[in-house]
This record gives C-alpha cells, sequence and structure tokens, in this order.
C-alpha cells in the first residue's frame, strides 16, 4: 500500500481496508463523490458531442471520477486515468489530486517526471486546440494560454506533493531517530541499574572479605588462647594469667579495628558507587607488610612455631598491594591455628623486581596436639584468591607431599 501521509497523525491502525486512518478514508470517499460530480456533469456535453446518450455520458464520468478513490492505493492508474480523459475535457479534480498523490508518494522519479510530462502535453494540446477553434485571437496567444494553463494544472500539484512526501519522510525520519534513542536510553537506564546492582554485590562481597580478614584472625587467636588458658588454669597460674591478658588484648584489638571499620562504612560516601574496575579497594588505611613481625609474633604467643623466611628488599609498594599481602599472610595463619595446631609453619616473604611473593606452608600436624575446635566458614581461601586476583596477581593453594598445606601468592607492585 501507498500512503501519502495525509491523517497519519497518531499511532496505530483504525481505518477500513488500505487506509491506515478513518480520516484518510472520509478524506478520499469525500474527494471521490466530488471528482464524480465534476465527472458526471461534465460528461453531458461530452455526450452530446460525441452523439451517445446523456446518461451514458454521465455514468461514463461518474465512473471515471470515483477512481479518485483509489488515489492511495493505486496513484499511478488514477494519474493515468486523469490524462485518458483529458481530450474529453472532464477530471479536473482527478488530474490534480492524482498529481499530488503521485508526487507525494514513494514512487521512482522517472515514473513520476513521465507522467507529469505527459499531463502537461495533454493539456497543453487540448487547451490549444479548444481556444484555437473557439476564440479568434492571435497563434502566439493561444499558445501562451494553452503553456500557462498546462504548467499551472501540472506544476503546482507536482511540487506541492514532492514538499509534503519530502517533509513526511523527514518527520518518520525523526520519529525513527526519536524511538531509536528511546530504546537506546531504556537500554542504558537497564545497563546502569545491572551496574549499580553488581557494585552493590561487588561492596557487599568486598565488606564481608574485609571483615572476615580483620575480625576472624583476632578472634581466632582468642579462641586458642582461651583453650591455652583452660589447659593450664590449675597446673600454672602464672601462665593462666599471662593467656587471660593476651586474650584481652586480642578483643580489644578485634574491637577496635571492627569500630574503625564501621565508622568507615557510615562515613559519607565521596565517590560514586559503580566503578570501572574490580580491584579491591582498602575500606581504611590497612596494615603494611611492616606490620607483618608484629603479626607472626601474636601468632607465636599463642604457641604456634612460625619461621620467617625474607627475600630480597622491599618498599614503595601501593597501598592496597602492601594490604593485600599482610591480609594473605595473616589468613594463613588463621588456617594453620584452626586447620593444623602444633604444626611448624614457614612464612617466605620475597621482594622481586616488579613483584612481591609471599608463601606459608605447614607441616603435617602433631599427633599429639590438640586444637582449639575453631570454626570453618571455607570463606578463607576464597576470599585471599579473590583480593589477589582483583590486583592481577596469582595465587594457588593445595596440600604439600609431606603432609600439609601451603598458600602462595604473588602480587605485581605496579
Amino acid at each position: 500500500m501507498t500512503s501519502t501521509g495525509d491523517g497519519r497523525e497518531g499511532t496505530g491502525r483504525d481505518g477500513p481496508w488500505w487506509w491506515e486512518r478513518r480520516r484518510a478514508a472520509v478524506l478520499d470517499v469525500g474527494l471521490g463523490v466530488a471528482s464524480a460530480v465534476e465527472c458526471a456533469f461534465e460528461g453531458v456535453p461530452t455526450a452530446r458531442e460525441a452523439g451517445v446518450p446523456v446518461w451514458a455520458g454521465v455514468l461514463f464520468g461518474a465512473l471515471v471520477g470515483s477512481a479518485l478513490v483509489l488515489r492511495r492505493r493505486r496513484p499511478v492508474a488514477v494519474v493515468l486515468v486523469g490524462i485518458a480523459v483529458t481530450p474529453a475535457t472532464m477530471g479536473f479534480l482527478l488530474g490534480v489530486v492524482g498529481l499530488y498523490t503521485l508526487a507525494a508518494c514513494e514512487v521512482p522519479r522517472r515514473i513520476l517526471a513521465t507522467l507529469a510530462a505527459m499531463s502537461l502535453a495533454g493539456t497543453f494540446v487540448v487547451t490549444y486546440v479548444q481556444t484555437r477553434g473557439d476564440v479568434e485571437a492571435d497563434g502566439t496567444l493561444v499558445i501562451v494560454l494553452s503553456v500557462f494553463m498546462a504548467v499551472a494544472l501540472t506544476v503546482p500539484p507536482v511540487l506541492l506533493g514532492l514538499y509534503v512526501g519530502a517533509r513526511r519522510r523527514l518527520m518518520e525520519s525523526l520519529q525513527e531517530r526519536a524511538d531509536s534513542l528511546e530504546r537506546e536510553l531504556s537500554l542504558l537506564a537497564d545497563r546502569a541499574e545491572e551496574r549499580a546492582e553488581w557494585a552493590r554485590q561487588e561492596e557487599r562481597t568486598r565488606i564481608a572479605r574485609e571483615m572476615h580478614d580483620v575480625v576472624a584472625h583476632r578472634v581466632s587467636l582468642m579462641v586458642v588462647h582461651a583453650a591455652a588458658l583452660q589447659a593450664v588454669a590449675a597446673k600454672d597460674p602464672v601462665k593462666a594469667v599471662r593467656n587471660a591478658a593476651l586474650v584481652g588484648d586480642m578483643g580489644r584489638q578485634a574491637l577496635t579495628e571492627l569500630r574503625e571499620m564501621l565508622g568507615v562504612l557510615r562515613a559519607p560516601e565521596k565517590q560514586p558507587v559503580v566503578r570501572e574496575v574490580s580491584a579491591p579497594v582498602a575500606l581504611e588505611e590497612g596494615p603494611t607488610l611492616g606490620e607483618l613481625e608484629a603479626l607472626v609474633g601474636q601468632s607465636r604467643a599463642a604457641g604456634m612455631v612460625v619461621e620467617v623466611l625474607v627475600q630480597g628488599e622491599g618498599g614503595g609498594y601501593r597501598p592496597e598491594v602492601e594490604q593485600t599481602a599482610y591480609r594473605v599472610v595473616q589468613e594463613a595463619l588463621t588456617n594453620c591455628h584452626k586447620h593444623a595446631p602444633g604444626a611448624r609453619v614457614v612464612v617466605r616473604l620475597a621482594h622481586r623486581e616488579g613483584e612481591v611473593a609471599m608463601q606459608v606452608e605447614n607441616g603435617p600436624c602433631e599427633g599429639e596436639a590438640r586444637g582449639a575446635d575453631l570454626p570453618s566458614g571455607g570463606n578463607g581461601l576464597l576470599g585471599m584468591r579473590e583480593r589477589v586476583v582483583g590486583l592481577g596477581g596469582v595465587f594457588v593453594s593445595g596440600p604439600t607431599d609431606g603432609g600439609g598445606f601451603k598458600v602462595s601468592a604473588v602480587l605485581p607492585a605496579r
């Protein structure tokens, strides 16, 4: 179906047959009735000149004029009908509206030019013949008058149709762009919501990992010291007092770190939640590798045999690198307290060019060693891996040939 854009306001389809809008159907039917009436009146003198009954001329004119109803469906046929009846001097409205509709439709320009030229030539010839026979005037004046009539009945409808068609196509293009932009905005909004949800999930995971690393180690040491306190309370009061003091000190440190973390979480957010990178960001200025000796000393105070081997000289690492390295060693020592009480532990730290490597390896658990029955949630290794991989490092963990367990990590210095 070919449409000219008349009555295309709004969206949807509510017109009958080939009309998209009811208003367009009413308009075309009205034009068809007017054209049929016009051609019927013009068919009377044509019938008399042709020597046929008047009713035949009226019927012929009505049929010809009613073809205008098909202007949206068959614009080329309507124009051809108008050109065909031009010698009978009928179909003025049919020709004008047909040319306008044809120019406004998306038909090849060669077809439009051909039919417009045929209509122009037909109108010129008919006007010239009638004017030459009815008016005693100069031949030049007759030609000028014929040209004027042919141009007036052909060019304005074509130009108007071209303008309306171009404007309609422009509006359709703008509407398509607006719809496309709306779809893109909707897609961007959905994607932003997904990214915000992803960022919230990442934030929850990061907070849970940080709280696990900060609190679990302190609490694990407290449980170890409490178990030792229970074992020696009656036999060695002095050692019991020392263990009780260590438990209190560990509890205060755990509360202090937890309070600092909660204080940071309650602070106003200065940066947007959605981040372009997934690297972990410290909740506070966390621990550094310089505090590693104190961390190992706490495990030694709990009765663990820990050996520290450092290779190379470090310094100048990013804060998140130092904090991640510290947390890996801390969580590995916590796992040794949980799963290998009494085992010998070796902590290795290597400062290399462009990277820092750490390894915590424990030997087999001694048979006579008694654990403190520390619960395990299974999140320690997962949290270490997330931290290391988030900084672009490598994390490996697993049992050793000697019956122990080993945790290794390599972090890029920059």
